[in-house]
């Protein structure tokens, strides 16, 4: 979950680059070319790229790939507007939304100290964004349905069985949100990349091919509410880079929510830890 992190926010980082001299549907169609020849790489290390899909699997990769698509979306429009660092302690609320979830559609027990870490988690997302102020915009709504697409897809592929292979999963995601760019892009235009744009996205790429792996490896491996609050890590890539490649630096409350959001997430997994050794 870690390196899924770190591998999506130097995606992030990129695109943002990118979308600053090529249209934003054209960056996601040229990366998305690039995604499916990593992913399609590295199935061939095992054994080959398996898409077939039986009856009970086909509508959770769908799902998941439709989620896919329009949390992608919505968090790059986002991105595009808002600082990276803002928009990363807005995606951390995702391991207590995706944790609420797992515990209300899959049963996981979630006792009342997570539920309320979860909610000091949220507090911390409504300090971020500020509605009701001159920050909150429908940028910020934004990021806030991306949160939601997003936690949908790594509930769904929890219902996804173990004989479908992880590197088919995200390439079905991969084309998806590959053609939906192309479409749209017919609509924004193109221009002609440079070399220098072509390789970023191919970064960016290479990213987000890891990233992709990773999440799906990891969402499918023990507990939702144990794996997810490790997303938090992201922050740290997330400012890190704002800072150096794009000037940001987060605001007063913007630090104060992430504060809090983070510590709800450090807080779940140390509640976990405790829980583990009981049992």
């Amino acid at each position: 979950m870690v390196l899924s992190m770190v591998s999506f926010t130097c995606n992030d980082a990129l695109m943002k680059y990118v979308a600053q001299d090529v249209p934003l549907y054209e960056c996601i169609t040229v990366r998305g070319v690039f995604v499916m020849l990593g992913i399609w790489l590295i199935a061939l290390r095992d054994g080959g790229l398996h898409l077939r899909l039986d009856r009970d699997a086909r509508r959770p990769v769908i799902i998941r790939a439709l989620a896919e698509v329009v949390s992608t979306l919505l968090f790059l429009a986002a991105l595009i507007h808002m600082a990276i660092g803002d928009l990363s302690a807005v995606m951390q609320s995702l391991p207590l939304v995706v944790m609420l979830g797992a515990a209300l559609f899959f049963g996981e027990t979630l006792g009342w100290r997570r539920m309320i870490a979860a909610l000091v988690g949220l507090a911390g997302v409504l300090m971020i964004v500020r509605p009701g102020s001159g920050t909150f915009d429908i940028w910020s709504v934004l990021a806030l349905g991306a949160v939601m697409m997003v936690a949908l897809r790594d509930l769904v592929t929890r219902g996804v069985g173990r004989h479908v292979s992880s590197t088919g999963i995200a390439f079905y995601a991969a084309v998806a949100v590959m053609l939906t760019g192309l479409i749209l892009s017919l609509y924004q235009g193109w221009v002609w990349p440079d070399l220098r744009h072509v390789l970023l996205l191919m970064a960016a790429g290479g990213c987000l091919t890891a990233g992709y792996i990773s999440a799906v490896a990891a969402m499918r491996v023990g507990e939702i509410s144990a794996v997810a609050p490790f997303r938090y890590t992201s922050l740290i890539a997330a400012i890190l880079l704002g800072l150096i490649v794009f000037g940001e630096w987060p605001d007063l409350w913007t630090w104060a929510g992430s504060a809090l959001v983070v510590g709800a997430g450090i807080y779940t997994i140390w509640r976990e830890a405790q829980m583990a050794r009981r049992g």
